[in-house]
C-alpha cells in the first residue's frame, strides 16, 4: 500500500488531471475525493477516461476527511484554500495548486484577487528552487503561465544577460486553462478559428512571473504581459522577449547549464523551435532561444502543457519532493503528440 494522497477539487481540469497521474504513481495512492458541488456524483461522470475509478463518488470538502491521507491537493477556486488549509494540520503535507499562497506582496493580492490574504509558501518550481520544497509541508504550486516565463527568462536573467527592465512577454494558452466552469466566450462555437487577447496588462498571474524573475534577477522586473486564448484544450506557447547584447551562443549556454541536468526542461536543438502538441500529457517544457539583433533582444520560446507542468504535473513533481520520493516518480517528459 502505498502513501494516501487526497485531491480536493478533484472534479476539475487540473483536478482530473491529478487523478490520471496518481492512478499510474508507484509510491501514491489515490484517497478521499473532495468536489464541493459535484459532490455525490460519480467520478467517472466528469472523468469518464479513467474507468478504474468507477467505483468512487465525489465527496463533499472537509477538513477532516482530508486530513485522513499523507498528502493533501488542493485544486480549488482561488480564495478557497486559504480557509480549508487553517483547519489542516500543521504537519500534513499541503501542495496547493491555486494562487493563494504563491504571493508575497499582500498588496498586490488585494489588487488582482482581492480576497483576504492568506500569506506565502515555498515556491514549486523545482528547477529553481529545489531546495526549498525537499521536506516541505507547505507548498504553493505556480501558476501555468508563470511557470512557463520563468523557466524560459530566469537563467538568462540570474546570469545577467538580459536586462531586467522592458521584459515583453505574449503567451497562448488552450482553453482548459481558464476551468471547467461554462462560460459563453470558451464555448466551441467561439472559439474555434479564432485567436483572442484577454485581460491585456491586468492579468491575475502578472505580479507572480514578476515577483519570481525578480528574484532570480536580483532586481525589480518590469513586464508587459498579453495572455491569448487559443483554440485547443490544453497547452501553453510563451514567447518571451527581453533587451540584450549577449549572442545567441551565451543565451543558450546559460539555457544547457541550467537544464543540462533536469529530467523535464529541454532546450532544443538550434532552429528547432517548440510547440504544444510536444509536450501535450507530458510535465515537459520545452524551451529555444534566438537572437533579434536588429531589436536588441533575446527571444525565448517555451511550450508547457498548462495542465501538466504548469498545474497537476508540477504539484506530482513538488509532492515527490516533499515526501523525499523520486522527483520524476509517476510522471513522464514524453508529450503524447499526434
Amino acid at each position: 500500500m502505498g502513501m494516501r494522497a487526497a485531491v480536493a477539487g478533484a472534479s476539475g481540469y487540473a483536478g482530473g488531471e491529478l487523478l490520471r497521474l496518481l492512478l499510474s504513481h508507484p509510491a501514491l495512492e489515490i484517497g478521499p475525493l473532495a468536489a464541493g458541488s459535484s459532490a455525490g456524483l460519480p467520478v467517472t461522470d466528469l472523468h469518464p477516461q479513467m474507468p478504474a475509478l468507477a467505483n468512487r463518488t465525489f465527496a463533499a470538502t472537509d477538513a477532516a476527511t482530508l486530513a485522513e491521507s499523507d498528502i493533501v491537493f488542493l485544486a480549488l477556486p482561488h480564495g478557497e484554500s486559504g480557509p480549508l488549509v487553517a483547519q489542516l494540520p500543521p504537519d500534513l503535507p499541503v501542495v496547493d495548486l491555486g494562487a493563494d499562497f504563491r504571493l508575497g506582496d499582500e498588496a498586490a493580492w488585494q489588487r488582482f484577487y482581492g480576497t483576504p490574504y492568506a500569506g506565502q509558501w515555498p515556491y514549486g518550481l523545482p528547477e529553481l528552487f529545489r531546495d526549498d520544497l525537499r521536506g516541505a509541508t507547505r507548498i504553493a504550486n505556480p501558476g501555468c503561465y508563470p511557470t512557463s516565463v520563468a523557466l524560459a527568462l530566469a537563467p538568462l536573467l540570474a546570469a545577467g544577460l538580459v536586462q531586467p527592465q522592458d521584459v515583453v512577454v505574449v503567451a497562448a494558452s488552450g482553453t482548459s486553462g481558464a476551468g471547467r466552469a461554462a462560460k459563453p466566450n470558451l464555448l466551441g462555437t467561439e472559439v474555434m478559428g479564432d485567436l483572442s487577447a484577454y485581460k491585456v496588462g491586468a492579468h491575475q498571474h502578472s505580479p507572480e512571473i514578476r515577483q519570481t524573475l525578480s528574484r532570480v534577477a536580483g532586481a525589480d522586473v518590469s513586464l508587459s504581459f498579453t495572455p491569448v486564448l487559443a483554440p485547443m484544450p490544453r497547452g501553453i506557447l510563451a514567447t518571451c522577449t527581453a533587451r540584450t547584447t549577449a549572442t545567441e551562443a551565451e543565451l543558450r549556454a546559460a539555457l544547457v547549464e541550467q537544464y543540462d541536468d533536469e529530467p523535464f526542461v529541454h532546450v532544443l536543438p538550434a532552429g528547432r523551435w517548440p510547440h504544444t502538441a510536444a509536450t501535450a500529457g507530458s510535465n515537459a517544457c520545452q524551451l529555444q532561444v534566438t537572437v533579434d539583433a536588429d531589436a536588441g533582444r533575446a527571444v525565448v520560446v517555451s511550450a508547457i502543457d498548462n495542465l501538466g507542468k504548469g498545474a497537476a504535473g508540477q504539484a506530482v513533481q513538488c509532492a515527490n519532493l516533499a515526501l523525499g520520493l523520486d522527483e520524476t516518480a509517476g510522471l513522464s517528459s514524453a508529450g503524447v503528440a499526434p
